[in-house]
């Protein structure tokens, strides 16, 4: 009896260390703190929201791609864009194949669907510019509907929706790449007039 106990101890003793370890190791992949080499901002983001947790691509990867989530236009209160992901890699195969990557996210909003990925034809994400419309006063309020990237080489523009008008661009990574991001986020108002994403910081890392 007791060394069937000592055995079920040492059992338990060895999965609980090996839970340890692998939470140590999400802990180690959470790039949170990751240093940063510069924020990009553009200065037509919307006013309404709280910002959320930085989040980082884990060490030693860039973002060269991204997705969005979008409500489609809807007959009632519309919200447009609520998310955006990035989507992380250290290095492509080739233009059209990427290894396996890693997906980071702050905030979200309540509503609509995720697009698919785009990757960038060759490097990282390095700036971008967002479409975001004005408050409407009594009208419906969307606050941002769009995002455009510029990549190492060339550009890639978002499937959110048409709705107000393109800013000017961000600064541009002097570093590798984009490697996290912020996002504001109006949580939803009840029988207000929700507008869900308003605003977004990105990070540079070299």
């Amino acid at each position: 009896m007791h060394h069937f106990i000592f055995m079920m101890f040492s059992l338990l003793l060895i999965t609980g260390l090996q839970v340890s370890i692998q939470t140590g190791e999400k802990r180690v992949e959470r790039s949170i703190d990751r240093n940063y080499k510069l924020e990009l901002t553009v200065p037509n983001g919307g006013g309404w929201g709280s910002w959320g947790q930085r989040e980082m691509c884990p060490a030693g990867t860039y973002a060269a791609g991204f997705s969005l989530k979008v409500e489609a236009p809807i007959d009632g209160d519309d919200t447009a864009l609520n998310g955006i992901r990035l989507h992380c890699i250290a290095s492509k195969a080739s233009s059209n194949s990427f290894r396996s990557y890693s997906t980071v996210q702050s905030d979200v909003g309540s509503w609509g669907q995720w697009t698919d990925i785009k990757w960038c034809p060759s490097g990282f994400l390095t700036a971008f510019q967002l479409r975001v419309e004005r408050s409407q006063g009594d009208g419906d309020d969307t606050a941002a509907n769009n995002i455009i990237f510029r990549c190492s080489e060339g550009y890639l523009q978002g499937g959110g929706t048409n709705w107000g008008d393109w800013g000017s661009w961000s600064q541009q990574c002097g570093g590798k790449g984009i490697c996290g991001l912020k996002t504001r986020i109006e949580p939803p108002q009840g029988r207000g007039d929700d507008t869900a994403l308003n605003d977004m910081t990105m990070f540079c890392c070299d």
